[in-house]
């Protein structure tokens, strides 16, 4: 009679402690599976504090995970005001936090431990035999430059893309010149009326990018200018059409959101903001009285600082040894990439999806959050609470539960005309509402 004890259950593996890898963790809690978090960083929402200066445009009750507010409640923690709109910090401070210091939730955190490799524990991604049943193996690399393996039986991947912005080449390489003035090139949002505002007062500033956080960046310029009236601001976008930068306006189920391309198109009216439409760059020089000079789409600007607000692309440097399944312009889930394309859904109203989209061939392995939108644009939290809690469901045997659906996701008001001609779109019937393509 043996008297070897049964191997112990291996745990499903978390990247990082943002907000959608802390979802995940109360949704494991919820389910009574073991798990691990793995956070590159040294505190829970690493990433989210490099813009703990911005205020969201949804307010907390599309930003709490609904397990994740259960736990919390009953440790005695009192919610937020669910209307109320929260910055970058706020989250950190009200929400993440506390989320991370709960007993079932701390204790299965590990900080400084940045993830290097994913795959199946001696088996190559070209092996199928046993590939199933083989766990996987998760290494990392520790704060003093250690490794370590981990093994788990599944993997959710909710690292984000904060880490990997996208150029500002047009191309999706970057810019001539990019590398060079790096130190004159910010990307993402940065904090132009708190630490940086030295920066940019009464400076050129060029802001690159089309999306919310592009204008977000152009609001907190014209904002500075009010005391720094030399400050100049320029806004660089890639499409001819100017208009859907705007967003629904008063049509946005958010109403934040909306007032966002409101201001923004109110301060382009006012000749407050100069706006280059469109502009491809191709090009950054030093101009010969000082400052930069940036060069595309046949023009030239010359400026002093440059924001770029390009998006983010997923990493998945890491993954090479998982059989992932790729949309090859998006680099998201292949069955994900219809209902998110940017080409078809140019509002950004998309349908509501879970384990069932975002399944790869390598079985128990999940990418969630903003990560697993690869280069679609248009993510919010609620999506990633949405995933995380259908990929637990799957990975707790409820297949049922995975597969219903339990978001109530914000229209964004911007388009509501249907394509008239279906083949040249990559989605049928599967969308609540197609839009119009977007034009560049």
């Amino acid at each position: 009679m043996s008297h070897l004890g049964k191997e112990p259950v291996l745990p499903v593996v978390v990247i990082g402690a943002g907000p959608v890898g802390l979802a995940a963790a109360a949704r494991l809690v919820e389910r009574g599976l073991p798990f691990l978090v793995l956070e590159a960083g040294d505190v829970v929402g690493d990433s989210v504090r490099r813009w703990q200066h911005v205020r969201m445009f949804s307010p907390w009750r599309f930003n709490i995970d609904r397990a994740a507010r259960a736990l919390l409640q009953a440790s005695g923690w009192t919610p937020p005001p669910q209307n109320d709109l929260p910055t970058g910090g706020d989250l950190v401070g009200r929400y993440l936090e506390p989320l991370a210091s709960l007993p079932q939730i701390a204790p299965l955190l590990r900080f400084g431990a940045r993830v290097v490799s994913v795959g199946r524990e001696a088996l190559d991604k070209a092996v199928d035999a046993g590939r199933a049943e083989t766990p996987f193996a998760v290494e990392i690399v520790q704060a003093d430059g250690r490794r370590e393996t981990v093994r788990a039986r599944a993997v959710i991947d909710a690292s984000g893309t904060w880490t990997a912005p996208n150029p500002m080449g047009a191309g999706g390489y970057p810019a001539a010149g990019e590398a060079r003035f790096a130190d004159r090139i910010a990307y993402g949002i940065p904090d132009v009326k708190g630490q940086d505002r030295a920066r940019y007062a009464g400076r050129r500033v060029l802001v690159v990018g089309g999306g919310h956080s592009a204008i977000n960046v152009v609001l907190d310029l014209l904002a500075l200018k009010e005391t720094a009236p030399e400050t100049a601001i320029s806004w660089a976008v890639r499409r001819a059409d100017p208009q859907r930068l705007f967003g629904g306006g008063a049509a946005d189920a958010l109403p934040a959101r909306g007032e966002l391309g409101t201001n923004a198109r109110q301060a382009i009216e006012a000749g407050t903001v100069t706006l280059l439409a469109p502009f491809r760059a191709t090009d950054i020089a030093a101009a010969p009285e000082g400052g930069l000079l940036v060069s595309g789409s046949g023009r030239e600007v010359a400026v002093d600082e440059i924001v770029v607000t390009t998006g983010f692309r997923p990493d998945l440097s890491f993954l090479r040894e998982i059989r992932l399944g790729i949309d090859p312009a998006l680099e998201c889930a292949t069955a994900l990439a219809p209902l998110i394309d940017p080409n078809i859904h140019s509002c950004g109203t998309v349908r509501p999806h879970g384990a069932a989209e975002l399944a790869h061939p390598e079985p128990g392995f999940y990418i969630a959050g903003m990560k697993s939108y690869g280069r679609a644009p248009t993510f919010l939290l609620a999506t990633g609470h949405e995933q995380v809690r259908s990929i637990v469901a799957a990975l707790a045997g409820d297949m049922a539960a995975a597969a219903k659906v339990e978001l109530d996701l914000p229209e964004t008001g911007v388009c509501s005309a249907q394509p008239t001609n279906r083949d040249d779109i990559r989605i049928a019937d599967t969308a609540v509402k197609c839009c119009a393509p977007a034009k560049v």
